[in-house]
């Protein structure tokens, strides 16, 4: 069962477990889309691939995943993640901090001007 899902323009996420110190989502991406070059104060991530190819951003780095590889996201880390197969990009993200809301992306910049 989901505790919440979204749609935003790059594609969806459902959230699958919400707790005090973690947060944890199944995010799927739309083909040839990329979520925002983003950093947070409150949390870091560690995002696992489940399908598709990742072209992740990690403070300026472009490093590609496949399905099995993880990821870290360290607290202020700039970081961003785009989709870039054919098929849906799908991922889990483990979210670790102190505050999980929407307010703590700092967004440097983004495809959809939000």
């Amino acid at each position: 069962m989901s505790l919440e899902k979204g749609i935003r323009p790059w594609g969806t996420y459902e959230v699958l477990l919400e707790g005090d110190y973690c947060k944890v989502k199944q995010i799927v991406v739309n083909q040839d889309q990329r979520l925002s070059y983003q950093y947070h104060k409150f949390r870091e991530e560690v995002w696992t691939i489940v399908s598709g190819t990742a072209l992740v951003v990690l403070d300026g780095q472009e490093i590609r995943l496949q399905p099995g590889e993880v990821i870290k996201i360290p607290l202020g880390s700039k970081h961003r993640i785009g989709n870039i197969s054919e098929s849906p990009l799908i991922f889990i993200e483990v979210q670790m901090g102190s505050y999980f809301g929407e307010d703590d992306i700092i967004r440097i910049q983004d495809d959809y001007e939000r």
